[in-house]
């Protein structure tokens, strides 16, 4: 494993120099902030070697930065170090355990350094299960630590300003990059390695930050939350597309299948074939949620004709708003785990 040199450690020191006389907290600045810093992996904490490959390392280089002390006390911990597509639905619970066990004692907010690739699923997953109140902030990077032009540094020291600003309590969890803050519950990766690859499709962001200042512009509408304490369930996404049959349904094993995720086309429509598939599926009491594959709007039951949403959806499927396919995944798994009465209800509120 390519470990950071000392030397490289020095040029990221040097970098943050002007980190602490930069953060400002634009709320009750004379009101003393203790900051939880839960590190977890990802490109945020990782480098680029020589060749050019982007690897982890054994140390965390962002252990290396002189964090702030005026008027905000951070306490940082390591909690995984991990590269986001090893991140599993229990590595998110330990972590809302961890911040539950956190805003029990005397912690005023947490920020969480998370990878990017499903960075959308861990906050989503915490604004799920955790109650509103205290800020929760996730952020990354694009550019691991040694790269020209990276982010990390600049990301982090902004979500420590989100999370210290009294304005950011009963937000919900709030995903902070490239100046902006978005919700968690609407939140996507849009692009593959632009540093404003984090938007927030049909809502726009919450806020933004300057120079000197936090600006809100909206509070979205909250979620239902759900104090789960396992995470158990297959629940596969199966994306829809033209000509497509019910051959991939045939072979799931349905006695396997907790749940099922469909991402249809358009306002929430399947190919006639593959609807029939799913009709049988639904026989076997297997909860199945449809959202849309499209990138923006939002999917429901419009169209009366044979593999049609409202065909769908008087045949049992749910139309869960506002989601993408892997939040819906793991809301459905959310709600399968706290044995939610009306499981139509939650997922489609």
């Amino acid at each position: 494993m390519f470990a950071i040199s000392e030397k490289k450690f020095d040029i990221i020191r040097n970098s943050a120099i002007n980190f602490t006389s930069q953060l400002k907290i634009t709320k009750n600045e004379e009101d003393m902030k203790k900051i939880l810093v839960l590190h977890t992996g990802g490109t945020i904490s990782m480098a680029e070697d020589e060749n050019g490959h982007v690897t982890p390392n054994e140390q965390n280089p962002l252990n290396a930065l002189i964090l702030p002390s005026n008027r905000v006390e951070i306490i940082s911990e390591d909690i995984f170090n991990l590269p986001s597509p090893h991140i599993t639905l229990e590595h998110m619970l330990v972590l809302k355990n961890r911040i539950t066990a956190a805003f029990a004692s005397d912690f005023d907010g947490v920020v969480i350094t998370h990878g990017t690739d499903t960075l959308e699923e861990t906050a989503f997953f915490l604004d799920s299960t955790i109650q509103r109140g205290k800020p929760i902030v996730i952020t990354g990077a694009m550019r691991s630590s040694n790269e020209l032009g990276t982010d990390g540094i600049y990301n982090l020291r902004t979500a420590i300003r989100v999370a210290a600003d009294n304005d950011s309590h009963h937000r919900g969890v709030l995903v902070v990059m490239n100046d902006e803050i978005h919700s968690a519950r609407f939140v996507t990766k849009t692009h593959t390695t632009n540093l404003s690859t984090f938007q927030t499709p049909t809502h726009g962001p919450l806020g933004l930050l300057t120079k000197n200042k936090i600006f809100y512009f909206h509070r979205d509408s909250e979620n239902q939350h759900m104090d789960i304490q396992s995470v158990s369930g297959n629940v596969p996404i199966v994306k829809c597309y033209a000509g497509m049959n019910g051959e991939i349904f045939d072979l799931l094993d349905t006695k396997k299948l907790d749940g099922l995720v469909l991402e249809a086309l358009g306002a929430g429509n399947m190919p006639p074939a593959a609807a029939h598939s799913v009709e049988k599926i639904l026989a076997e009491k297997i909860p199945v949620v449809l959202v849309s594959r499209c990138f923006n709007g939002i999917a429901e039951p419009v169209y009366d004709y044979e593999g049609g949403g409202s065909q769908l959806h008087s045949a049992g499927v749910m139309f869960a708003p506002e989601v993408n396919s892997q939040k819906a995944r793991i809301k459905m798994i959310i709600g399968l785990n706290a044995k939610v009465e009306n499981l139509v209800e939650f997922m489609e509120n």
